[in-house]
């Protein structure tokens, strides 16, 4: 009797820190497609510096000419974007293997 009282505690906890998880997946995502689209970068051509926005678009890769010169604002823009990019694809990868290992907790798969 005791150790279903135990056990049906963890799985309680277990489902909040699922609910918990799914809202944070759910939150990094909209964080990730708020940012803006692609990398800054800076190509020599002909002794010449010219930027563009390189993308994927339909599995190809895209380069969208911004000018031969562009604002400090829209390098840090990219720059910052790149860094959070990084930070939010991080976190939702630990996130998404966390969310894997308690859904098979709770169907008592996994070991706890």
């Amino acid at each position: 009797m005791v150790t279903e009282g135990i056990g049906m505690a963890i799985k309680g906890v277990l489902k909040e820190e699922l609910e918990n998880s799914i809202r944070m997946q759910e939150k990094y995502e909209e964080e990730l497609e708020k940012l803006p689209v692609g990398s800054l970068i800076k190509k020599k051509i002909k002794g010449h510096e010219y930027y563009y926005i390189v993308m994927r678009e339909k599995g190809k890769v895209k380069f969208v000419y911004k000018g031969k010169e562009v604002t400090d604002a829209l390098v840090e823009e990219y720059t910052r974007a790149k860094e959070l990019r990084a930070k939010y694809r991080k976190l939702l990868s630990q996130v998404k293997k966390q969310v894997k290992f308690l859904k098979g907790a709770l169907r008592g798969q996994e070991s706890i």
